[in-house]
């Protein structure tokens, strides 16, 4: 199969681990990764925080660029559902019902890494070995907009090695949220207090996720507690194997994320 890699914002300038550990992935499996040269942000953080109108280029810039492909990925729930519950809701506010049209169509083309596997590709096990206990974090984009579900934790409990520690109140936000981190700094960090307790309490080497903005917002708090707790993209937990020497472990996530 021949897959567009939709990259984020966040994986281009930040994590660009867990895009190439995508590429890997797919490689590896025997499919065809191809990068559309032309994409660029997604809009939604235009999207989020009410600026509709700044956000129409860009998804008809997104839609430009994804619309020859019959498959699209991204290592993002966040960016996913962005495409699939807002791209075309601007473009018919901003009265452009062509470019809506258009943003259906690559919307229902367009999936989150673990549904790509589970639903498409109809696998779990990737051949993936990552010896370390982990815990998954489930992203509130992708647990309340995508419905992923369960595809995540079916992929890591096919990966040899691994022991998926449960954590609790998984479905509590890390708080995060985007601007939102930024605009209700006091309350974020109360969510994020939160998380990393229940982090912590599982006694996990590694907390994972679908998204590297939750993950950098754990990761930033458990570095400053010097918790010894790494956070690491679950595309670079598929993408490790024996052979390769987990180059998970040398994610630039892995010491706990961002400090600042």
């Amino acid at each position: 199969m021949r897959v567009a890699l939709f990259v984020t914002c966040l994986a281009d300038t930040l994590f660009p681990e867990a895009a190439k550990a995508t590429v890997r992935l797919l490689e590896r499996l025997g499919h065809e990764v191809v990068f559309p040269q032309d994409q660029t942000c997604c809009g939604q953080m235009h999207l989020n925080t009410g600026y509709r109108a700044e956000a129409v280029p860009l998804v008809r810039r997104h839609v430009r660029a994804f619309a020859p492909y019959d498959v699209v990925v991204a290592p993002s729930g966040s960016c996913v559902g962005s495409v699939r519950h807002q791209h075309a809701t601007v473009a018919r506010r901003a009265g452009d019902e062509r470019l809506a049209s258009q943003a259906e169509g690559v919307a229902r083309r367009t999936y989150e890494l673990s549904e790509l596997l589970v639903d498409v590709l109809g696998v779990t096990d990737v051949g993936a070995y990552y010896p370390h206990r982990v815990t998954y974090h489930p992203t509130c984009h992708s647990l309340r907009m995508l419905r992923v579900g369960d595809r995540p934790l079916r992929l890591l409990r096919e990966v040899r090695g691994l022991d998926l520690v449960e954590l609790p109140q998984a479905e509590q936000c890390c708080g995060f949220g985007g601007t939102f981190a930024v605009k209700n700094a006091d309350t974020s960090t109360a969510m994020l207090a939160d998380k990393m307790r229940h982090v912590l309490a599982t006694r996990a080497d590694v907390c994972t996720a679908g998204d590297a903005s939750c993950l950098m917002h754990i990761g930033g708090g458990l570095s400053r507690l010097r918790a010894g707790v790494r956070t690491v993209h679950l595309a670079e937990i598929l993408a490790s194997t024996e052979a390769a020497g987990n180059p998970a472990d040398r994610s630039p996530l892995r010491t706990g994320g961002v400090t600042g």
